[in-house]
């Protein structure tokens, strides 16, 4: 079975069905967002910046993409067989994508990390935004890895945290604890940022920023998730 899921033809006809999804699900959505105002000053400028969210929101995330408007953008996709389908999907949905993951150990962490890590300075040093699930691909769930620190301590590029939230959605048994909202729902995007980390900072420093931001990002989640209440 697997072995079918992973064929060429079978991811690319996935991908094709995620994308209409999402596009259906973009066209419906009805938004509320809270502390949007740095990060839209930050998307109307030419320097780049760099996105976070939760692994477990992709497909929220990628569905307030009109937030973006004309910024350049990639995201990062790791280069799993699981994760083809959706680079196709992306793609698309007319999100350029980066084959690699920075993983726990940072730039040469994992597979195509190094890579990955060169390829994402590039993106923010053209101006261009560079979006990554800090905990992913592989989890723990909202534990955040080194990889987008150190690639903010790389870039200089401000950073801003996303907390995301649907309603209906339906849930998924996955690691990550995946949402996938259903069309003509309610949704929720909670910014936090901008963020950044010192070019000097030492690995002490960095764990600091680490342990604050994967923090921030689960109160901004917390967040998100109470405002889809009310």
């Amino acid at each position: 079975m697997k072995r079918l899921l992973w064929s060429p033809v079978v991811q690319a006809v996935l991908g094709w069905l995620v994308a209409a999804y999402i596009e259906l699900v973009i066209a419906t959505l009805r938004w509320r967002r809270e502390n949007d105002g740095p990060a839209l000053a930050a998307l109307a400028g030419p320097d780049g910046l760099i996105g976070l969210f939760w692994h477990g929101r992709i497909v929220p995330a990628i569905a307030c993409r009109a937030i973006l408007k004309d910024k350049p953008r990639k995201v990062m996709i790791s280069l799993s067989r699981d994760g083809e389908f959706i680079a196709l999907a992306a793609q698309r949905l007319r999100i350029p994508t980066i084959r690699g993951s920075t993983g726990r150990g940072g730039p040469g962490g994992s597979k195509g990390g190094a890579t990955a890590f060169r390829q994402a300075m590039g993106v923010v040093a053209s101006g261009g935004v560079m979006i990554m699930t800090p905990d992913g691909p592989r989890g723990p769930n909202m534990v955040m890895q080194s990889g987008p620190v150190q690639l903010a301590r790389a870039t200089s590029a401000p950073v801003f945290l996303m907390g995301l939230a649907v309603s209906p959605a339906i849930r998924l048994g996955s690691w990550d604890e995946g949402r996938v909202p259903l069309p003509f729902g309610r949704a929720v995007l909670v910014l936090d940022g901008p963020l950044t980390v010192a070019e000097d900072a030492d690995d002490a420093a960095l764990e600091v920023a680490r342990a604050d931001w994967q923090e921030r990002l689960c109160a901004a989640q917390a967040r998100a998730e109470t405002l889809l209440t009310t």
